[in-house]
């Protein structure tokens, strides 16, 4: 069964109407060969809608979307979860105005406060002691921060982190709304939610005004693929297309809309069948982790979530393997699977690696994962001190992220940046979000921090791209 974009994409290349149009390869597979889609993908033009103001395929389809997930009015985008992160905090704020954001938000959720204007106060999340792992925001440090700060016009939470680490989103929807605060939630890794058992955890349920997916992380969906939701009380409809406007491509690519839409008619069709059988793979991976002595996965074989209290509830999804009872670390095992087992990890840190998985995930890879794991574990040298962690201070604020953008400063070897303002955002990638803001102070704890990441191979970066220099001002 083929979504209805796909099938007027199909037949569209079997008509023989000419191409006197963009795009530049003219859908000339004889000269170009069928290894990409030439042949499906065409401009707008008549017959097949406009991205910025739907009003035939590409309507039905956001209107398919909205009925999946249970919005008021969904929108399909194809520059990835980062343009409705722009454009959503763009249509709910002024220059000036306060947003309570999570420290571990996206590099995006910064660039958009940059852009607006909008003034940041923290939500700096609890560390997961025993792994390093960033937890929850929970709504009482919510009620505590708009209590402090009554000016606040949005709040903007992840949930699930990159990690797969979920936050009470009712709770913090709750204690928003009852002051007329609008929520945004970045639900980037959380598309899938509303389709599994912790369906209850999901954004859209919960209320958010804006919530933000990434379909190709968790769903069969091409990369960029994405699609953003309203859903609350707050948030104009007529404000987020305008902005969207601003921060999506105006030549939207139709492979990536059908994408959107095959992955949109796999979830109404084949969805909780799907859903039900990978919830039962990921049963089985978990008692086949039972049997891990050193290495971890929090939430899964003996571990249990209630052993984190940083930790709300957990995506099962997401499997954080955790190092740091052993002599191994992240990178070490990431190494490990990618040479040893041919397993290729989405990201390592300090102490764990990060592997995700999906209902595309087959019964024997599952398998293979498991295996591979407890060989290493067996081979794993334990350590008689793990470390205990504990969250980074954050850093002392001299300028607005607006205003550093726009401050004239010069470079300097990070190690000799102590005391000075940084005109840049530090950051691991992944996942991106920031050991330091533009517009903190380069202090010590920071240094250190970015020098552990380095000293264990993870890939630190700025701004401008690249480290060891930073611009600063004094």
């Amino acid at each position: 069964m083929s979504s209805e974009l796909l099938q007027m994409l199909s037949e569209h290349a079997k008509t023989g109407v000419y191409a006197l149009h963009m795009p530049g390869h003219k859908r000339n597979t004889a000269m170009l060969g069928n290894a990409l889609p030439y042949a499906l993908d065409i401009t707008e033009i008549p017959g097949f809608d406009d991205l910025h103001a739907p009003s035939g395929v590409l309507r039905r389809l956001e209107e398919q979307l909205a009925a999946l997930w249970g919005a008021r009015q969904s929108f399909a985008l194809v520059n990835g979860a980062t343009s409705g992160i722009l454009a959503g905090i763009a249509s709910l704020v002024s220059p000036g105005d306060t947003v309570l954001l999570a420290r571990n938000c996206h590099r995006s959720v910064y660039h958009a406060l940059a852009l607006t204007g909008a003034v940041p106060v923290y939500l700096a999340p609890p560390v997961d002691a025993q792994s390093g792992i960033a937890g929850s925001i929970s709504p009482q440090q919510v009620e505590a921060a708009l209590a402090k700060n009554p000016q606040t016009k949005l709040v903007v939470v992840t949930s699930p982190t990159y990690d797969g680490v979920l936050s009470d989103l009712a709770g913090i929807v709750r204690a928003a709304h009852s002051r007329h605060i609008a929520v945004l939630v970045d639900e980037a890794h959380g598309a899938h939610l509303a389709f599994t058992e912790n369906a209850g955890s999901s954004a859209v349920r919960a209320g958010a005004d804006v919530v933000i997916h990434s379909l190709h992380k968790t769903l069969p969906a091409l990369t960029q693929c994405a699609a953003a939701h309203l859903c609350g009380p707050f948030g104009s409809a007529e404000r987020f297309r305008r902005a969207l406007a601003v921060f999506e491509t105006s030549s939207p690519s139709y492979l990536l809309l059908a994408s959107v839409a095959e992955c949109a008619d796999f979830l109404k069709t084949h969805g909780a069948a799907a859903f039900a059988a990978y919830g039962a793979r990921l049963d089985a991976f978990s008692e086949a982790c039972g049997a891990l002595a050193r290495l971890y996965i929090p939430g899964k074989g003996r571990d249990a979530c209630e052993s984190h209290p940083a930790f709300f509830a957990l995506d099962g999804g997401k499997l954080p393997v955790v190092t740091a009872r052993t002599t191994l670390d992240g990178v070490g095992l990431a190494r490990t699977l990618r040479q040893d087992f041919a397993l290729e990890s989405e990201m390592a840190a300090v102490s764990y690696t990060l592997l995700m998985t999906s209902v595309c995930d087959t019964k024997e890879a599952f398998a293979r994962l498991s295996d591979a794991l407890l060989a290493i574990d067996r081979t794993a040298k334990p350590i008689e001190n793990p470390p205990v962690f504990s969250p980074l201070p954050l850093p002392e604020r001299r300028l607005t992220p607006q205003a550093a953008a726009g401050k004239a400063g010069a470079l300097c070897p990070l190690e000799a940046a102590a005391g000075k303002t940084s005109l840049e955002t530090v950051f691991c990638y992944p996942p991106g979000t920031p050991l330091l803001v533009a517009g903190e102070v380069v202090d010590e704890a920071v240094l250190r921090r970015v020098q552990n990441a380095a000293a264990h191979g993870l890939a630190v970066r700025s701004s401008r791209g690249k480290l060891p220099q930073i611009a600063v001002c004094d």
